[in-house]
């Protein structure tokens, strides 16, 4: 069965963090812990104190050796390019490898930019819990309450808080009108234009996957939804509210949200694509809407770690609604794999080694990328690959550079 652009990152993304989180003991049990109740306060504190956090667990020194083995291998699976920005109170690190652009030649920088997938998540959910701290909405409001008539009416409510952790239990896509599995195909459609409103009319069809918030399925449709709210109570596109919330604040000059511009303004790292008669294509200048919300934003290293620092820190949120970015569903709500459930509010975590890693993930055609921290910030992490190929061998890169950072 061929996957719909939504589903198809779901199934990659999945796999992304899945084959790491196969590594791990499971996340540590205060994750899993209620959420608290929302603060009185009438709007998100900057530089609040944030959330109480679990006694640290030392990190071991950088093992710059190995750190340096694991992004030099460019061939398991076939990559262009990495680049890897490490930082934290138990040191600091950067390194690439590889060519920026194929057709000159050029290396890869630690400052260039990259698209950024699904991290993109996290800007949003950032931006829903400051409305939610502005009193502006609850997460226990249905979203056909705050956007009325947008799915069908014979859909069981579904909250704000189960977009924002993957418990919507939302249908699976209609397929798209071109084959995903065939790289001529992605490359003839790569300029299509998609409108959120044509996302989520993709799941408007089919019985529900589930019951809201009794299982969890990493979905991005969930996050077009969660966008739309942000337009719908605040006014103006939501990759303005990310500017205005977050982007100018934190002086992230080159992060952005391209909305219907297919190209990165910026230096950059090209990403590319292996097609079937062995060539690569540059696959670089790409319409990303049809990553509407949830997966289109571009960045590089150094802007991650700055919004990651200040995220972490309680310079965007106050600190009940910060913890919800680190509170698991009850340890009844599983994955609907069986496996424990690992997304919260935005964030997603993993154990690797006996230390605890929050962050996220993402990807598009040409480009992965993730950004992970203990929540003391001991050890923040964020790197950047191109793999040729979009399948689940990218999680191989993810899994070495995770064991790198977290061995003793």
């Amino acid at each position: 069965m061929s996957l719909s652009p939504l589903s198809r990152r779901a199934v990659v993304g999945a796999a992304l963090s899945g084959a790491v989180v196969a590594m791990t003991a499971g996340p540590a049990g205060a994750a899993s812990r209620p959420a608290p109740a929302l603060s009185s306060g009438g709007g998100p504190a900057r530089r609040s104190p944030s959330a109480p956090v679990p006694a640290p667990v030392p990190v071991p020194p950088l093992n710059v050796p190995a750190l340096r083995a694991a992004l030099a291998d460019l061939e398991h699976p076939e990559l262009t390019a990495a680049q890897l920005r490490v930082s934290g109170s138990a040191g600091r690190w950067c390194g690439t490898e590889g060519v920026a652009d194929r057709a000159t030649g050029r290396a890869v920088h630690e400052r260039d930019t990259f698209r950024i997938g699904s991290i993109t998540k996290v800007f949003v959910a950032t931006v829903v819990l400051q409305l939610v701290a502005e009193r502006r909405l609850s997460p226990e409001q249905p979203v056909q309450r705050l956007l009325p008539g947008l799915l069908p009416s014979g859909f069981p409510p579904i909250t704000v808080a189960q977009l924002l952790n993957h418990t919507s239990g939302l249908p699976d896509e209609q397929d798209p009108p071109y084959d995903p599995s065939s790289p001529e195909d992605i490359a003839r459609h790569r300029y299509d234009r998609w409108t959120p409103e044509q996302l989520v009319a993709q799941v408007s069809h089919g019985p529900m996957k589930f019951t809201p918030g009794t299982k969890q399925e990493y979905r991005g449709i969930n996050y077009v939804l969660l966008a739309l709210l942000i337009e719908q109570l605040t006014g103006c596109r939501y990759g303005e509210a990310i500017a205005h919330r977050i982007l100018r604040p934190l002086d992230l000059r080159h992060t952005a949200v391209p909305g219907n511009d297919p190209r990165i303004h910026w230096p950059h790292v090209h990403g590319y694509m292996r097609m079937t008669d062995g060539s690569l294509l540059d696959i670089t200048k790409f319409d990303q809407s049809a990553a509407w919300g949830e997966g289109e934003m571009i960045s590089r290293t150094g802007d991650l770690d700055r919004f990651l620092t200040a995220l972490f820190s309680g310079e965007l949120l106050p600190s009940p609604e910060l913890e919800r970015m680190f509170t698991l569903p009850p340890d009844e709500v599983r994955m609907v794999d069986g496996t424990p459930a690992r997304y919260a509010a935005g964030l997603q975590t993993f154990t690797v080694n006996g230390i605890t890693l929050w962050g996220k993930t993402g990807e598009r055609y040409g480009y992965s990328s993730a950004m992970f921290a203990t929540r003391d910030q001991q050890r923040r992490m964020v790197f950047s690959f191109n793999p040729t190929r979009r399948d689940a061998t990218q999680a191989q890169v993810s899994q070495r550079i995770a064991g790198a950072l977290t061995k003793a």
